[in-house]
């Protein structure tokens, strides 16, 4: 299983998401990433390898967001590559994803999504579709989106324009909210 960690509050999120990850982090991942929301932009940074790979990264130590979500991959769609590593992003959409997409590559023929695609993943799938369907009201777009999913799945997601709030749903897949 992936381990997914979001972040909201007045602290930097970066060693937070940091912290976070490397306490769900119980065997090999192949690809880690966090993203943070600073200034109505979302700044991500990913690294191939486990969560020590990306708290080493100077680029990540520079995030200074206060709002943030982070992901450990273990690949089910797509190689151990960096650009397949979590979050991923499309237009405002950011997110990270926990199970499977079954129906992601009729998705992609559907919505004619090849040419906005940089990963292998069945994430970014769900990233362009939400990214195509958001047209400001995230609720709106995040259910319209996954009516059309098939599989299990936990997502968790941030928009550019919505500061101070990170979404998350599920199907089947567990998801625990916590607040401290």
């Amino acid at each position: 299983m992936c381990g997914i960690v979001g972040y909201i509050g007045s602290k930097k999120a970066e060693p937070i998401l940091i912290d976070g990850l490397l306490r769900l982090e119980y065997r090999g991942y192949d690809s880690v990433g966090i993203a943070t929301l600073e200034n109505n932009k979302i700044n991500l940074v990913k690294s191939k390898g486990r969560v020590n790979s990306l708290a080493e990264n100077e680029e990540a130590q520079k995030l200074i967001g206060t709002l943030g979500i982070g992901h450990t991959r273990w690949a089910t769609h797509g190689g151990v590559y960096k650009k397949n590593a979590h979050p991923h992003q499309c237009g405002n959409v950011t997110l990270v994803h926990n199970g499977i997409v079954e129906n992601y590559r009729e998705l992609i023929e559907d919505y004619n999504l090849q040419s906005v695609l940089q990963s292998e993943t069945d994430t970014e799938v769900v990233a362009a579709l939400m990214d195509m369907y958001y047209k400001g009201d995230a609720e709106e777009a995040i259910q319209r989106v996954v009516r059309k999913l098939k599989g299990t799945f936990a997502l968790v997601m941030m928009f550019e324009d919505k500061p101070g709030v990170i979404y998350a749903i599920r199907n089947v897949s567990p998801i625990v909210v916590a607040k401290c």
